[in-house]
């Protein structure tokens, strides 16, 4: 499949605002295999030119690749509303799906709009179904959240992603960004000037790292669930199932 709506990295090796002798190149050492680069997702929440939420992404993708990991950020322009006619075989969704179940992690970062995502970011979620074809394109993958604001901090949209991802069964990292009054924290490029708040989304792809690594071999159990093995008339294997020998053993 050809991939026409994922956004070229500008400068993705130019990093001005990291002090790079103290983030480890490999923040993961020792917490799971390593067979290959984790691989992530980052969806944005806003189409202006100068978007926030987009050069959040941007700063945070490049967080990312200096720490091994394989990004794709989407484009969502021309996404069509959910439940239109023909949505489901729209290019952009088709696409927005393959990325989605090609990652093992997602960064989620929003502007707030009215005490809440916007609606370009929950445009994306709703494209994203739990069950697709028999896969699942977010149950099992870890997820970062971020948001900014034109004013003081706010942690709405974040809570309402945090939300989000629960419902689409993903493992929400405890770390956090929230970018307040964004346009001062920005230059003319669309660098993120040297600021606890850049500090903060280093903090958080860090964090976000780990938890890939640490559960990527154990994605699939960690989101095993009863219902759907009731649903599919799997049985758990007494002999290999803890849980059920713990039980036996009684």
């Amino acid at each position: 499949m050809t991939f026409a709506r994922l956004r070229p990295l500008p400068d993705p090796d130019h990093l001005p605002a990291l002090d790079k002798a103290c983030l480890s190149a490999d923040p993961a050492r020792g917490l799971g295999p390593h067979d290959h680069p984790p691989r992530i997702l980052l969806l944005y929440g806003s189409l202006r030119e100068r978007s926030y939420s987009r050069f959040c992404v941007e700063e945070a993708a490049r967080l990312l690749q200096w720490m091994g990991c394989e990004t794709r950020i989407f484009d969502p322009s021309d996404l069509p509303l959910p439940g239109s006619p023909g949505d489901d075989d729209h290019p952009a969704v088709r696409e927005l799906r393959e990325h989605a179940l090609w990652s093992e992690g997602m960064v989620w970062c929003s502007p707030e709009r009215h005490g809440q995502v916007s609606g370009l970011m929950k445009l994306q979620i709703d494209h994203l179904p739990l069950s697709l074809g028999g896969m699942r394109p977010t149950q099992g993958r870890t997820l970062a959240v971020m948001q900014v604001s034109g004013g003081s901090q706010s942690f709405n949209a974040v809570n309402t992603l945090r939300l989000l991802g629960r419902w689409m069964r993903m493992i929400t990292i405890p770390n956090q960004s929230s970018v307040a009054k964004a346009f001062q924290e920005f230059d003319d490029a669309g660098r993120m000037k040297p600021s606890a708040y850049y500090e903060r989304i280093v903090d958080v792809m860090e964090e976000l790292v780990r938890f890939t690594i640490l559960t990527r071999p154990h994605a699939a159990q960690l989101v095993d669930r009863y219902s759907e093995r009731k649903a599919a008339g799997v049985r758990v294997d007494t002999a290999t199932d803890l849980s059920s020998v713990a039980i036996a053993a009684q």
